[in-house]
């Protein structure tokens, strides 16, 4: 092969590695894919190796998920300078509806989405995240049976002393209807029941911790990142979260973390969802400080 060509096939091999590396560049979540109801294993893929990539993508949803979804986010962008990972909150039905309407790339949800987006969506299982019943550090008691705790988010009991706490108010810290976080505790702790309509709601698992904390005599409930020594974390039925208690079916309250995408993810969403449920991100300490525990922990 004389010089002349062998420098144009050498620039025809280039071209096409260049178009191939671009092709990283497209964000999406999943057009030209079909949606399946199937859901994806957790932390036991690899992060994509390759190209660096590049482009935007848009995640919202649970506040209780987002602490690990930012962290991922800021891991993710440091090793691909290209990337702009964009993390809101907003509640879990606010992400499950964002991403079947094509607001959000990713859907994040502590609950299963509703069955008129099973269709539509694509089940991404992250983690499981320990729950707990926090309570003002004046709260005296420091275990609720899972009855007395439904019987006090239902409104049944209302003064601590009836469940051997001194005389004093019970006030409530709710999240909204559109909340992962409410479904889950009325799920487990109420058995499907209603909660009381007295109290106070806040936006996020934050507030909600920032208001317990305020609060005298107060009960919310949240995931473990947001428990502080300004709070404390109720036993039920003298059982504390953990790995091992959630592991052996002792501690019920815990919720398995889904990342929805309309279809099939690709291109930067693909790559982050690959990112954050990998052994290399899962097993970092930061992660396992927050309290969040392996997908497969618990066998549905």
């Amino acid at each position: 092969m004389s010089k002349k060509w062998f420098g144009l096939a050498a620039s025809v091999v280039l071209a096409a590695g260049v178009l191939s590396a671009c092709g990283n560049k497209d964000e999406n979540a999943g057009a030209g894919s079909s949606p399946s109801t199937a859901p994806t294993a957790a932390a036991s893929n690899q992060p994509s190796q390759g190209p660096e990539v590049t482009g935007t993508v848009t995640a919202s949803g649970s506040t209780a998920l987002q602490p690990l979804v930012q962290l991922a986010a800021q891991d993710f962008m440091a090793k691909n300078k290209g990337a702009n990972i964009q993390v809101t909150g907003g509640g879990s039905g606010t992400g499950v509806k964002n991403v079947a309407d094509g607001v959000s790339n990713i859907g994040n949800s502590d609950v299963e989405a509703a069955a008129e987006y099973k269709d539509k969506l694509v089940d991404h299982i992250v983690c499981i995240a320990p729950f707990a019943l926090i309570v003002n550090n004046d709260v005296t008691i420091d275990s609720v049976t899972k009855q007395q705790a439904a019987d006090i988010f239902s409104g049944k009991i209302t003064n601590w002393k009836e469940v051997g706490g001194k005389d004093a108010k019970i006030n409530l810290v709710h999240r909204p209807d559109s909340s992962g976080s409410r479904k889950l505790v009325q799920k487990i702790i109420l058995d499907g029941k209603d909660f009381s309509k007295e109290g106070v709601t806040q936006d996020s698992s934050k507030t909600v911790a920032e208001a317990v904390t305020q609060g005298a005599g107060s009960i919310g409930y949240v995931d473990v990142p947001y428990i502080t020594d300004k709070v404390k974390a109720l036993k039920i039925d003298g059982v504390a979260y953990s790995k091992d208690t959630i592991k052996d079916g002792k501690y019920p309250l815990y919720g398995v973390e889904h990342m929805y995408t309309k279809g099939e993810a690709t291109g930067a969403t693909k790559a982050f969802l690959d990112f954050i449920m990998s052994k290399e991100f899962f097993e970092k300490p930061e992660v396992q400080k927050m309290g969040f525990l392996p997908a497969d922990l618990v066998k549905k």
